[in-house]
């Protein structure tokens, strides 16, 4: 095996990051289309992708005892299905942060189509569950990462 095969990564664009999705047949249901709940792997995956091409390195945060995200409240819209082989793009965009939060609008889109849209807000935690402030370094990224404006 060599080690010139990388799994898939997405790419900052200005703000926006932009993550390459193909969808497989175990990400499907019965009827053929991607089942909902996928989606949301889709999308977490996109915004792990997405701190960590930023420059937030969560496994070390973690590893360290200082603390990991957690989902705290997200808003899911549907607007048309995904189907198998379908390549899909996920976009993720910082859409404000707090000292102990960060908010995230994102889209799965198949070329210039919109299917599902989202807004998620996660929280930093305490290895013990409570929220606590994010380490500030990350602050200063998310400062770089929110567009103007916001």
């Amino acid at each position: 095996m060599t080690s010139d095969v990388l799994p898939a990564t997405g790419r900052l664009d200005g703000p926006e990051h932009r993550f390459p999705v193909r969808v497989y047949f175990e990400d499907t249901d019965l009827s053929g289309v991607v089942y909902h709940a996928n989606y949301l792997r889709y999308m977490e995956r996109a915004r792990s992708d997405m701190l960590r091409v930023a420059g937030i390195d969560q496994r070390a945060a973690f590893e360290a005892g200082e603390g990991v995200y957690a989902v705290r409240d997200v808003s899911l819209r549907f607007a048309a299905p995904a189907r198998l082989d379908d390549d899909l793009v996920v976009v993720s965009r910082l859409t404000g942060f707090r000292p102990a939060s960060a908010t995230i609008q994102q889209r799965v889109m198949k070329g210039t189509a919109i299917l599902v849209e989202a807004s998620v807000e996660a929280v930093f935690i305490t290895p013990s569950g409570r929220p606590r402030r994010q380490p500030p370094q990350w602050l200063d990224i998310f400062a770089r990462l929110l567009p103007q404006g916001n």
